[in-house]
């Protein structure tokens, strides 16, 4: 799998509240676009909308110290999905079989590797799941 070179860098911040902010003003302007749900078009499944529906349930789940981990590479994630061309390693979820689940890879503009997970059900509907360094 080859990473995607970003041109975004890691959200600022030095705690939590202030990389949500900045993590969420990234969300707030893809949010804005649309009167519906918000959505990017990706490049690698030829401008299909990825939505976000299931990314704040999923964060949430997590302690604060991981959120802040993840939120840092929003910005990059969010231009990876956009422009990506990269073939991602795609399996199927193994707790339901009826799931695809994508997992690109990225660099930062400081060169921190990252990845993207977006599961697509079997409607051929396609969400963004999360967004994290490796472990």
């Amino acid at each position: 799998m080859i990473p995607y070179q970003a041109k975004s860098k890691k959200v600022p911040g030095t705690n939590y509240g202030e990389v949500m902010g900045n993590a969420f003003s990234v969300y707030d302007k893809i949010k804005k676009k649309t009167k519906r749900r918000p959505y990017v078009r990706s490049a690698y499944f030829k401008k299909e909308k990825i939505f976000f529906d299931y990314f704040r349930k999923h964060l949430f789940q997590k302690s604060p110290k991981e959120r802040m981990k993840r939120l840092k590479f929003f910005a990059a994630a969010v231009e990876l999905v956009k422009n990506s061309r990269n073939k991602p390693i795609s399996k199927q979820n193994p707790s339901k079989p009826n799931e695809i689940v994508h997992r690109f890879a990225g660099l930062t503009a400081e060169k921190e590797l990252f990845y993207v997970q977006i599961k697509e059900n079997k409607k051929k509907r396609k969400y963004f799941m999360s967004c994290f360094p490796p472990e």
